[in-house]
């Protein structure tokens, strides 16, 4: 993981020892260690260099770890994976001076007693148990460092010896400190694996990083004891830390809702009544997060999880809190800076509520992209896992114009709506046969209220790609046709002066348009007559057009006792009326 200090793993659970018990029995093993001359003898399993005398090929050293002496020599230090299997399972079994031998300490002062390597040892190992990830299947067990390539013919494919491995990578203040196992040849033996002295000079510095934090330190040996291996004094102060941050919490929000809630200014107030929970959440999280993590460490894989979640939760609960203060911002903009987008007429109203719409949502996309990406940045894996997919240009290509098409294509219609406003919410559009009210602009669609109370989910794609028609665009006054069939033989002009006076004594006509009754169109059987009647609005329109078509209707079959009523005539000639007689 990449982050700031948190609480490091610790790893009495494996050792079952704390450091002074470690140091005591180094102090009494009364192993008798080899002498330098005795460790690699002249005919052994470091004498022989199957890969060849290359120069790349491993690191020509003069001296090693004069101070420990050499691996005896029943150590296996062959390949890579031997000599860091070594280092762990020796360390896991409190076995550190054994550890000690696959350090390379000649950056260390030649002072360095076999104790302190033990330490030193034991200090590493603690940081790999808590910060690393040891990928076994990328590390060779092979002499020459390669991992094994085979083809679709199985043979195998010859490469370059390697002499250096990475195995590790933990930041260390504002750098990377890379771990490597290097492949060395000392004076006349043979080449084998040993973690570099750079590696082992960066081990103080990562493990006053990441070493055990504070009660770890002080806490006496009894209290190791505890239940399915962990102490019970981590479980309690971890189930006190979390009630204290609960209290924090609730505290916090209780605090901010009684000192905001005496002020004069409505958005304080507001915030006080809106906020304050989601404010004392992240108060209660942050500290639990950052208490546990200054003093009490756990060790084991359920340390890494256990801290994994933590992390996630503390940033998720950020991006919950900032997404939830933008979205009562903008409720709180809208319903105090924005007028009523009801009404037709208030065209800068609905404007801004589709601005403040998009870019509530666009805003909370960003939120989200960004936790995720910080979330990504703290686990080294996932960082390196979505580093080689923006690396790939064609994977890229493939799940944008493949699995997110239609997601992305969606979003960006809906930015470019808030641009372009073809729409805005509170208008009234004629779309896809329907027509209604733009009810809200979601990230990749529009809903549209329809004049029945029915919901229309149009994909924003549609709206910006398709035809539709804004009956409130530039003004929101509308003009709509009523049309009537009457006989041949009917008065217009009748019908005309009847209209005009219908128009006059109606509350709902906004006298823009003069009444106007016209013969639009005929048939066989009536001529068709067309009268316009505008409103303030659509829905104001649709209801005066429906009235005064009734009444029209009204009129024209009050006339002549509906004799001009549109009527089908036949004429029988006389020979035809015989026939019906005579049958």
């Amino acid at each position: 993981m990449r982050r700031q200090p948190i609480v490091t793993i610790a790893i009495y659970l494996l050792l079952g020892l704390n450091f002074s018990i470690v140091a005591q029995q180094s102090e009494s093993n009364s192993k008798e260690f080899p002498k330098l001359s005795d460790t690699i003898p002249s005919e052994g399993i470091y004498n022989s260099n199957p890969i060849g005398e290359y120069n790349d090929a491993y690191y020509q050293l003069e001296r090693l770890n004069d101070n420990i002496g050499l691996p005896p020599k029943e150590f296996n230090f062959t390949t890579p994976q031997a000599t860091l299997e070594h280092f762990i399972i020796s360390c896991r079994e409190g076995k550190f001076e054994d550890a000690a031998y696959a350090l390379n300490l000649n950056l260390f002062p030649k002072s360095v007693t076999r104790k302190e390597a033990a330490i030193l040892a034991e200090k590493f190992y603690f940081v790999i148990n808590q910060r690393i990830a040891i990928d076994w299947e990328g590390i060779s067990d092979r002499l020459d460092g390669q991992v094994d390539i085979t083809t679709s013919t199985n043979k195998n494919i010859s490469g370059k010896p390697r002499r250096s491995v990475v195995f590790g990578e933990v930041a260390l203040e504002n750098r990377d400190a890379v771990l490597r196992l290097q492949r060395v040849k000392l004076k006349e033996w043979g080449a084998f694996w040993i973690i570099s002295a750079n590696t082992v000079e960066n081990i103080e510095p990562l493990y006053a990083i990441y070493g055990p934090r504070k009660l770890d330190r002080v806490m006496p040996g009894w209290s190791k004891v505890g239940v399915l291996g962990i102490p019970i004094w981590k479980i309690i102060g971890t189930i006190l830390l979390g009630f204290l941050g609960y209290l924090l919490g609730q505290f916090f929000s209780f605090f901010t809702r009684k000192l905001f809630l005496k002020s004069k200014k409505p958005l304080l107030k507001s915030i006080a009544t809106k906020m304050a929970k989601p404010a004392g959440i992240v108060i209660g999280v942050l500290f639990f997060y950052l208490t546990l993590t200054y003093l009490i460490s756990f060790s084991g894989s359920m340390a890494s999880t256990l801290y994994a979640i933590l992390l996630i939760i503390v940033i998720a609960s950020i991006a919950w809190f900032l997404m939830s203060f933008i979205d009562y911002i903008f409720a709180y903009v809208t319903e105090n800076r924005v007028g009523d987008s009801s009404l037709e007429e208030n065209k800068h109203a609905r404007m801004m509520m589709t601005y403040i719409s998009v870019a509530r949502r666009v805003l909370t996309i960003i939120i989200i992209i960004v936790a995720i990406t910080v979330i990504f940045s703290q686990f080294r894996s996932l960082e390196k896992l979505g580093i080689s997919l923006l690396a790939s240009a064609g994977l890229i290509t493939i799940i944008l114009g493949v699995a997110a098409q239609n997601t992305l294509g969606n979003i960006i219609a809906g930015i470019q709506i808030a641009l372009t406003q073809p729409a805005s919410i509170g208008d009234t559009i004629n779309i896809q046969s329907e027509w209604g009210y733009v009810e809200d602009i979601r990230f990749t669609y529009m809903v549209v209220r329809t004049w029945d109370s029915r919901r229309l989910i149009i994909p924003l794609k549609d709206v910006i790609s398709k035809p539709f028609e804004n009956w409130s665009m530039t003004n929101p006054k509308q003009v709509r046709p009523i049309t009537i069939y009457a006989d041949y033989h009917i008065d217009v002009q009748k019908v005309r002066e009847k209209f005009a006076q219908l128009l006059i004594d109606s509350e709902d006509w906004d006298e823009e348009h003069e009444p106007t009754v016209q013969v639009t169109g005929v048939t066989e059987k009536s001529i068709e007559i067309r009268a316009l009647c505008s409103a303030k609005d659509a829905s104001t329109t649709w209801d005066l057009h429906c009235k005064l078509r009734e009444q029209l209707v009204q009129f024209v079959a009050s006339l002549n006792n509906g004799g001009y009523l549109a009527k089908q005539r036949l004429q029988i000639e006389k020979d035809e009326i015989n026939k019906i007689d005579n049958y």
